[in-house]
């Protein structure tokens, strides 16, 4: 360390060989992992991720900051998946934290602060065998059952134009139904298809 002397001088030498230290050693974890270390640090900066949702059928509104300072925040998560419960049995599913940032970086790309009009969240086996058996469309193994997907308006938004940034994000299961005045989005394969 005696050329940090050379180069600081005796003040503040202990404070800059403390940097030096934690430099070599953040230097030498990038070196054995850089995309666990970098994503990390990309965590720590990122401003919190926020959610506006409404429940037209509950009536219910939520806002919140579901992740901050590099976590999911616990208590927001079981909030949301209240919000987002069957509405026909009560039943609660946690809602995949993936859906969750889908639906943040959609608000995030209209620059939107209206909240989302959740028409469908987590659907319960027996519901979705009655929306099937009524003739709606409802997928056999819907991935709303599994709390991945989420049939959704926005509100001062054309559904097209939600529609063409959930597509455009690739990050699952895009479902066009103007006629039914939402648009549906899932974390499962990347697939698109409308309302016939």
């Amino acid at each position: 360390m005696f050329f940090l002397d050379k180069i600081f001088g005796t003040y503040g030498v202990e404070l800059s060989r403390r940097r030096f230290i934690r430099w070599v050693v953040f230097s030498g974890l990038t070196i054995f992992s850089p995309s666990p270390v970098f994503a990390a640090i990309r965590d720590c900066m990122t401003p919190d991720r926020f959610l506006s949702l409404y429940n037209p059928n509950t009536k219910e509104a939520l806002d919140t900051i579901y992740w901050s300072n590099g976590n999911y925040v616990r208590k927001a998560l079981s909030d949301i998946s209240h919000i987002m419960r069957d509405r026909r049995t009560g039943e609660i599913k946690p809602i995949d934290t993936r859906l969750l940032d889908v639906l943040h970086a959609i608000g995030m790309q209209l620059k939107t602060q209206e909240p989302f009009h959740i028409m469908s969240g987590y659907r319960s086996p027996q519901t979705n065998a009655l929306l099937r058996k009524c003739g709606k469309a409802a997928a056999g193994n819907s991935f709303h059952m599994q709390g991945k997907a989420v049939d959704m308006c926005l509100p001062g938004c054309g559904l097209s134009s939600l529609r063409r940034v959930s597509i455009n994000l690739r990050s699952g299961g895009v479902g066009y139904y103007p006629r039914s005045g939402f648009v549906h989005v899932d974390v499962g394969p990347v697939r698109y298809w409308s309302e016939l």
